[in-house]
């Protein structure tokens, strides 16, 4: 190649890389979609007798929308502010006697504010922190059958989380976490397990669009 042609090669990719960094300011929101999977951990019962005295959870199938715009930042580093809401819709639960329901719903609704790195690259890791509110509702039939006595609930919540966004396309990226929704537990009057509060942990991917 002649010094003419690097030349006209090297400021090409200088415009393509002065350009994308343009647009990628001029995209201060993002709207994410996430698929992922929620981990509590078991749970035992105090003063039970039986042999498996454990408040056993699965790993509910969990989806994730969530509206973020950028509120301050450089090349280097990105705040904005988000609102991540979580819905678990089937998070089942067993136990050796009939004292849990069958299942429960959760919501999460954790105002946040979140801290990219290199927002303006391919690969741009984060933290996030903030806190809001979780509802929780029960089967209204136990596990073996018979009608549950414990109600839905609501709680504060702690959301902490961390995650890696991978810029796939102009305005769309992937987007790997994990989230921990520290929140109060189910209201489980048969089966009580002295606590108070439980973790709530969102592993998850999907899709993040910049606008």
């Amino acid at each position: 190649m002649s010094g003419k042609k690097s030349v006209v090669a090297v400021l090409a990719v200088m415009i393509s890389i002065l350009g994308s960094s343009a647009a990628a300011q001029d995209e201060k929101n993002e709207v994410t979609g996430i698929l992922g999977r929620i981990f509590v951990s078991d749970q035992g019962i105090l003063n039970a007798s039986n042999f498996n005295h454990v408040v056993r959870s699965g790993k509910g199938l969990t989806f994730e929308v969530n509206y973020a715009r950028r509120l301050l930042g450089t090349q280097v580093y990105a705040l904005s502010g988000e609102v991540p809401v979580v819905f678990n819709l089937d998070e089942d639960l067993n136990s050796g006697n009939n004292v849990v329901p069958k299942d429960y719903k959760q919501i999460f609704v954790t105002p946040s504010a979140r801290l990219n790195l290199f927002p303006e690259t391919a690969v741009s890791p984060w933290l996030s922190f903030g806190g809001g509110f979780g509802h929780f509702s029960q089967n209204n039939t136990l596990l073996y059958g018979g009608p549950n006595p414990g109600s839905s609930s609501t709680s504060g919540v702690i959301q902490g989380g961390f995650g890696l966004d991978v810029r796939v396309l102009h305005r769309f990226s992937i987007r790997g976490q994990v989230r921990d929704f520290w929140s109060g537990t189910p209201n489980l009057p048969l089966a009580d397990t002295g606590k108070s509060r439980q973790h709530n942990f969102f592993v998850g991917g999907g899709v993040v669009w910049h606008f």
